[in-house]
């Protein structure tokens, strides 16, 4: 889709929101942080880019370099979380439990979870709403030619697109934005 035509239909869906909601859509654009709209922009171009897979629009992936091994990633994870003082709160290693219940070999497929628990706990009294996102997790995935991806919910979403966050709330979620940035990116490379 061209440009133009991308923003026609912006446009045209705004439009008719606002007709249709009128001053609560505008009140409601007035809490959100600066730079939400980008963001929101960013998403619909990787839905669009997904063929409207919604997991594409609200996840992060990063490809794993050739020759880093899926321990070289859980330890790096582990570091990296030790680091920035998140808690490991749990690992769940979905393919050893399919392999233990069937007998046959399968792709890997193990899920980290990380918690700030007073950031989590201070977002979930922002808005219960966000208990459904906890903790952050971090998936290793096996694709069917034998790379390994990581996968993460996008946390820009979560900070930049909703109501404004209080201080020191707002630096507290950048702060764990930032470290699952950096695990997805040292993890990736291998990068000790």
């Amino acid at each position: 889709m061209t440009a133009w035509k991308r923003i026609s239909l912006v446009l045209a869906l705004s439009l008719g929101t606002l007709g249709l909601t009128g001053c609560g859509t505008l009140a409601t654009i007035s809490k959100l942080e600066d730079g939400a709209g980008a963001e929101a922009s960013r998403m619909w171009d990787r839905w669009v880019e997904g063929n409207g897979d919604i997991a594409v629009a609200t996840t992060w992936e990063r490809r794993v370099k050739d020759g880093v091994t899926a321990q070289d990633v859980e330890e790096i994870l582990k570091q990296v979380a030790v680091e920035r003082n998140m808690r490991d709160v749990g690992v769940l290693p979905l393919s050893k439990e399919l392999e233990a219940r069937s007998g046959k070999k399968e792709k890997l497929l193990t899920v980290y979870s990380y918690c700030s628990p007073p950031t989590a706990r201070r977002m979930v009294n922002f808005s219960p709403h966000m208990a459904a996102y906890l903790p952050c997790r971090i998936s290793v995935v096996e694709h069917d030619d034998g790379s390994l991806w990581l996968y993460t919910l996008n946390m820009d979403m979560m900070v930049k697109m909703g109501r404004k966050l209080p201080s020191p709330l707002k630096e507290e979620a950048m702060a764990v934005r930032d470290t699952i940035y950096e695990m997805m990116e040292r993890a990736s490379k291998g990068e000790y």
